[in-house]
């Protein structure tokens, strides 16, 4: 006989697939961070730097699928997805700006999408603490 699950243990469990969403995204953007630096002074740091902007991207879209989870079947507020989508047109934003060549855009523009990933992380987390507060 199947268990079912109540509205609250789908809800956590997407809150979990967002918040390691958002943390893989903000890891995803620190090592495009490291890697462009390697890009400057070493022979593989384009390739690791390419690879890494790959991973970036993805990881913007598995943040764009958990906000909607995490809101759809989750229960959740709609605003992560508003953050996600974002987040997704910055990094297409920085995909074409890094083809093209054009580092006075692109190099600031991810400075600022690594501070505002940080800042949602935090946000996420400082949620999670407030609610386990309230619980207890």
């Amino acid at each position: 006989m199947p268990i079912r699950k109540t509205a609250e243990q789908r809800g956590h469990g997407f809150s979990v697939f967002l918040r390691a969403a958002i943390a893989l995204q903000t890891a995803a953007i620190l090592f495009q961070a490291v890697t462009a630096g390697l890009l400057l002074s070493t022979r593989y740091g384009e390739a690791l730097h390419g690879g890494g902007a790959r991973g970036m991207y993805a990881a913007s879209m598995l943040y764009v699928l958990a906000a909607v989870l995490a809101w759809r079947p989750g229960g959740g507020s709609p605003r992560p997805i508003l953050y996600a989508t974002g987040f997704l047109v910055l990094a297409s934003v920085q995909v074409v700006l890094g083809i093209a060549h054009v580092p006075s855009v692109h190099v600031p523009l991810g400075v600022l999408m690594f501070g505002l990933s940080v800042l949602d992380l935090g946000r996420v987390l400082a949620g999670r603490r407030a609610r386990l507060t309230v619980a207890a």
